[in-house]
């Protein structure tokens, strides 16, 4: 008995792993290498590196990222082997591309996304509350009813009263070398269509749209075909002509009184040419999927998908919480919701299998006020909270988010990725931030 030994417990000393990648100018032989079970991201960047530079593929050293069955890997190899092992007791390892036939694990490895750098910090008089980008031009809406107009590289335009009550909502329409267009949505329940005279540097309001109850919230563009939907805190979606010229529909409305003495031009006031009724309170967040097709979040706890050609709820999805803003990417077709619980969930709202929530990004300390998905980097957004943090996230990382991005003393309200060079916040400390999505 005194010979006889205990079985030993498993344990990993070495893993075959075998790396791919999409990018080929990184591309490394294919073939397996032996590496200790304890290596993690750094250790791997070390090893592609250096077959990169024998090769003479690398002038200087590149960071990458490593996926595994589609997410991040952020642990050691080990605590791989053993996630893939829970896995396979449940019969997904083979689905989810964990390991090949030979129990060799498959690796890819993408650049790493660089660290974005601020760029600016642009004061206001009150909280920012909504923020939109083009090319050029910054527009910023605040509590105190007022507009702020910039260039991209923070040269303060123009800044005025526009609305009766704080600003919640504002986004670009159109712009060219003459004039830009612009929509603002407000507590004073209206939105308001604007016009920009870029020789002149002046704004004048050119329509008045009315007919919410309560303050609008939500406020979003389809471009191509000059509509906006609107939505507001009395649970109802509005569509409107976003045209800052006359529409079909105007001719309904009486004219303004006439300009006294040399002055501009009263705005019209515009009617909508649609109202969508189903939600039970405040429509959070909105967006275009398509011409006919918006998608709709509220304090409900429900995201509601609204067919405009038949004038009515498509489909529709319900959460735990109030969902306090959304956004839709129109290059992976889901969409990432923000809630007082601090968690970020992805959803795929056409969906019919499995679980509704398809992720869940959990980091911040805070409520988590806002959230946007990259236009051009159909794996990435940004998310911004009451912990004053703006966090860049990638969907394959549910863990951790890829950076944090400081500089808010107080709580962020907004956040913003129109322009693909620039991601914003404006928050209740009265700045508007600017970071460089990528930095040197």
């Amino acid at each position: 008995m005194g010979d006889e030994q205990k079985p030993k417990s498993k344990t990993l000393q070495t893993l075959q792993v075998r790396f791919t990648t999409k990018q080929q100018e990184y591309a490394i032989p294919d073939f397996p290498y032996d590496l200790p079970s304890t290596a993690g991201p750094d250790a791997l960047n070390s090893l592609i590196n250096k077959v990169l530079n024998d090769d003479g593929i690398l002038e200087k050293t590149k960071s990458f990222d490593f996926l595994v069955g589609g997410e991040f890997l952020r642990g050691t190899l080990e605590e791989l082997v053993l996630r893939h092992e829970a896995l396979k007791t449940e019969s997904e390892g083979a689905e989810r591309g964990l390991v090949g036939t030979e129990e060799i694990f498959v690796v890819e490895y993408v650049e790493r996304w660089p660290s974005p750098e601020p760029k600016d910090c642009l004061m206001h008089d009150d909280w920012v509350s909504s923020i939109d980008t083009t090319s050029k031009w910054i527009l910023s809406g605040c509590y105190d009813s007022t507009l702020h107009l910039w260039t991209v590289k923070g040269k303060h335009k123009q800044a005025f009263a526009a609305h009766e009550g704080p600003v919640k909502k504002v986004c670009w329409i159109s712009s060219d070398n003459q004039a830009a267009v612009f929509a603002s949505a407000s507590h004073d329940q209206t939105v308001m269509i604007w016009e920009w005279d870029l020789e002149n540097n002046n704004a004048s309001c050119k329509w008045i749209c009315k007919g919410h109850e309560r303050s609008v919230e939500a406020l979003r563009i389809h471009p191509e075909t000059s509509r906006m939907a609107s939505g507001s805190w009395d649970g109802q979606i509005k569509v409107w002509s976003a045209s800052p010229n006359e529409d079909k529909l105007d001719s309904k409305i009486s004219e303004p009184e006439g300009a006294v003495g040399g002055a501009p031009p009263k705005p019209r006031t515009r009617v909508p040419m649609m109202s969508l009724a189903g939600h039970r309170e405040s429509v959070s967040a909105i967006a275009w999927l398509g011409p006919q097709e918006v998608i709709s979040s509220s304090w409900d706890h429900t995201i509601k998908i609204w067919d405009l050609e038949a004038g009515g709820m498509k489909s529709d999805l319900s959460g735990n919480k109030a969902f306090f803003d959304m956004s839709w990417s129109a290059l992976n077709q889901t969409v990432v919701t923000a809630s007082a619980d601090r968690h970020i969930r992805l959803y795929d709202p056409r969906s019919t299998e499995g679980s509704i929530v398809k992720a869940t990004f959990t980091s911040h300390s805070g409520w988590v006020s806002s959230v946007n998905w990259s236009t051009t980097e159909e794996n990435l957004f940004i998310s911004g909270s009451h912990d004053n943090l703006m966090k860049l996230w990638d969907r394959r990382s549910p863990r951790a988010p890829l950076y944090n991005l400081t500089g808010h003393t107080e709580n962020i309200l907004c956040t913003n990725w129109s322009n693909p060079q620039f991601l914003l916040s404006g928050g209740s400390d009265n700045t508007l931030r600017i970071f460089r999505a990528k930095g040197d």
